[in-house]
């Protein structure tokens, strides 16, 4: 499994606003430069992140992008589920009934325990977990 680029530069943003202070607004322009995040695709990601409820944008002259909720509170499962959906190691690990052999398949409870296994760490990190600031 290989997150999007997308997805990618989601993390990147989300890293670049749990750094800030929570009362600051980042321009979506600077979390471009300093990510190094095409701004076109970057104004896409903002949407997108906004819809799923993780930030809050603001136009005009004062406007900008802040975290909808406290670093602590937002994980990177979140982020990636936001941007890329649901995470599946194989197609069987979301709908079993479409593997051809059923529950005779010996590798489908490996793929099912690695995907738990991934879901759970990324559910259980959050983006406090990489600031420089105390949360």
């Amino acid at each position: 499994m290989q997150i999007t680029r997308q997805a990618d530069y989601a993390l990147r943003a989300m890293l670049y606003l749990s750094n800030m202070d929570g009362n600051q607004r980042a321009a979506t322009s600077q979390i471009a430069e300093d990510r190094g995040i095409p701004p076109s695709f970057l104004a896409k990601i903002i949407s997108q992140l906004s819809i799923a409820g993780l930030i809050h944008t603001s136009r005009g002259a004062r406007g900008g992008v802040t975290l909808a909720r406290p670093a602590a509170e937002i994980s990177i499962l979140e982020v990636v589920e936001a941007i890329d959906g649901p995470i599946a190691l194989n197609e069987c690990t979301l709908n079993p009934s479409g593997c051809p052999f059923g529950d005779d398949c010996p590798i489908h409870s490996i793929w099912c325990d690695a995907r738990a296994d991934l879901v759970e760490r990324l559910r259980n990190t959050s983006f406090a977990d990489f600031t420089k600031k105390p949360a």
